[in-house]
């Protein structure tokens, strides 16, 4: 490989500072050091030229220019500076490396520790900071509001919808509204079929429906119905410009940030109960066993029974009594059968533990709890797979069919990456399995199911299905179908809840082209796998926002537990601490090495432990401990143990 040959593409820099640059074909990532990043951020598409090479050393490199930048606004703390001009950004985001210099009359009002929103105006000295503007101030720090808000403008996502926005999803409701009798008239009429929907009992919005026909001889008609958001949200509106622009809903611990306005997501798009409903649906003609007879898609309007919660409708099965408890035991019975179905096809059993919070009138955490996951939820989970993977090869067979193919969006999910299989291997012997892989060195669904079920209910489980997620390819959007390895599915989409989901809203438009002998133009394929793309990227950062949010509050509700003994598990060893996962709320923290006084300890990488050196006392992952809460950093969201 030539030397100084200049590369262009995605940077990622870590919470050191230090930026990484891939190059196909090299093992390892170019290291960037910070004084050579040139000002690139975080995600920023860069040119980068290779240094020299230096044997026995990571292979460097330098960013010659910043080409689009991923982000320029920020979320952090305000503090003063030495004079009086000026004042500086600390950002929450560890990897942004530098302050961010503000002018006081560029403060927009902001004072010394407030929490604020502002953006980079202008960086042309790499060895100088950022100058920048505040946006908005949001108030003081540790405040409950003032945290969530923060969270949710750092990950890039606006709390809040504008003006002209509301307006137009008022107009288009009333537009709607007023069409309502000549549209039903159009569609295909379920409005007298029983009809419910299942949710958690905290839900707002209600986007799918279950509706359930005993056709007699063993044979059963099911519809799952969806929300019409696309009859709504027309395309080139301005209404689908934010949609696309915001991408998905956000959940928090304690709100969603809807991606469609109110009047829209819990209102005339929501299914609620005893009320008319435009929907767009998937319905079969099904065997008890889950075999799909026949299969209908297409515009309808219902009229939900019933809104459940996932408990009530629960109770009602497990008493064998209540309204709809007969449906509801068939449809359990067939989602039974197709879970056997998908499982015996080579899907991967991933259950993992979630938290919740009961949260004061403050939003202060006063309990953390693990959220239990019902026969309920994997029913409705089974109908939505089932439309999902329905729609995906009914539009697969109709474009393969064309001579000039078209576009459609599919919800893929590669092999996983051999080498961190092969990673994964070495850290489940250190913990005493073994991993099967075949003589390529690829890992099955089977082998995996087979973990699972060794580990299930012992106290590394949690740990083992995290390593193992982590060692997965991530599910994506794409035009290109290749399958989905962690379900099993040849053909699989999400058409499932277009009120949260920008994805689902394009699956319908092109679902109802398809439908009406409309042309999905192949030359449309460019821009569709941009906005999958787009959508990919979009569901990360609300990921992210949920995670960090729930971290804050579980950091949060153990600083009112300062000096209490807990149960835990060593999640993860390094050199400078052991990471203890703490039982009931799942809060990590540090065991740090210097706080170990009875002898020197250090880091066995190999076998994912760590080691003392005169008695040879070990702690390994997966190990069980008892630590003692000895601080909690809120604002750096760092918990400190010792054992106890």
């Amino acid at each position: 490989m030539p030397e100084n040959r200049e590369y262009s593409g995605k940077i990622a820099i870590s919470s050191r500072g230090v930026g990484y640059f891939s190059i196909e074909n090299l093992p390892e990532d170019i290291e960037i050091p910070t004084n050579l990043l040139n000002t690139a951020l975080h995600n920023d598409i860069v040119e980068i030229s290779l240094l020299a090479k230096i044997e026995g050393q990571r292979r460097q490199g330098q960013v010659l220019k910043v080409l689009k930048r991923a982000k320029t606004t920020f979320v952090g703390l305000l503090e003063q500076s030495n004079g009086n001009d000026f004042m500086f950004l600390k950002p929450d985001d560890k990897r942004m490396y530098r302050d961010i210099f503000i002018h006081t009359s560029k403060a927009n009002g902001g004072k010394k520790g407030d929490k604020v929103f502002a953006e980079i105006t202008g960086w042309k000295d790499p060895q100088k900071s950022p100058e920048g503007r505040i946006l908005e101030v949001l108030g003081k720090k540790g405040v409950h509001n003032v945290e969530m808000e923060a969270i949710i403008l750092e990950k890039g996502f606006s709390p809040k919808f504008n003006t002209e926005i509301e307006q137009a999803a008022e107009k288009i409701v009333n537009e709607v509204t007023k069409k309502m009798p000549e549209e039903i008239s159009t569609r295909r009429d379920e409005r007298k079929i029983t009809t419910f929907t299942i949710d958690p009992a905290d839900a707002k919005d209600f986007d799918d429906a279950l509706s359930f026909k005993d056709l007699g001889n063993g044979t059963y008609e099911v519809g799952i119905h969806i929300a019409d958001v696309s009859h709504f949200v027309r395309e080139k509106t301005t209404l689908d410009t934010e949609s696309e622009k915001r991408g998905t809903s956000v959940y928090l611990v304690d709100r969603t940030i809807p991606m469609l306005p109110e009047i829209l997501s819990n209102d005339a798009c929501s299914l609620n109960p005893n009320t008319d409903r435009l929907t767009f649906s998937a319905i079969f003609i099904l065997e008890k066993t889950g075999h799909v007879k026949e299969r209908w898609f297409g515009k309808t309007v219902i009229h939900s029974d019933k809104r459940f919660s996932y408990e009530e409708a629960q109770d009602n099965i497990n008493k064998k009594s209540g309204e709809f408890f007969k449906e509801l035991t068939i449809l359990n019975e067939i989602a039974k059968n197709l879970q056997k179905e998908k499982s015996n096809n080579g899907a991967i059993e991933f259950e993992t533990e979630e938290v919740k919070f009961e949260l004061d009138k403050n939003g202060k955490p006063i309990r953390v709890y693990k959220k239990e996951r019902l026969e309920t939820h994997k029913m409705i989970e089974e109908y939505m797979l089932l439309a999902n993977r329905e729609v995906a090869k009914y539009m697969y067979d109709s474009i393969t069919k064309k001579k000039n193919g078209g576009s459609f969006i599919y919800r893929i999910h590669d092999l996983p990456d051999k080498d961190k299989i092969s990673n994964l291997q070495i850290f489940l012997k250190a913990l005493g399995y073994d991993l099967e892989l075949d003589k390529d060195g690829n890992i099955s669904a089977q082998s995996l199911n087979k973990l699972f079920k060794e580990i299930d209910g012992k106290p590394e489980e949690s740990l083992v299905k995290t390593a193992s997620i982590r060692s997965m390819s991530k599910a994506v959007y794409s035009t290109r179908n290749i399958g989905h390895f962690g379900l099993g599915f040849k053909f699989y989409t999400h058409f499932t809840s277009p009120i949260r989901r920008y994805p689902d809203l394009l699956v319908h438009r092109l679902l109802f082209r398809c439908i009406n002998k409309g042309k999905i133009e192949s030359d449309d394929f460019a821009k569709y796998q941009n906005l999958a793309e787009e959508a990919s990227e979009k569901e990360v950062a609300a990921a992210d926002a949920e995670r960090a949010s729930i971290k804050y509050k579980q950091v949060e509700y153990m600083t009112e537990h300062i000096g209490e003994i807990f149960d835990g598990t060593i999640s993860g060893v390094s050199e400078w601490g052991i990471y203890v996962e703490e039982k009931e709320t799942k809060a990590e923290g540090m065991v740090r090495l210097r706080d170990l006084t009875d002898d020197f300890y250090s880091l066995d990488a190999k076998n994912y432990s760590i080691v003392g050196e005169e008695k040879n006392k070990k702690f390994s992952l997966g190990d069980q401990v008892r630590v003692k809460l000895v601080s909690a950093d809120l604002d750096a969201k760092i918990l400190n143990y010792v054992f106890a």
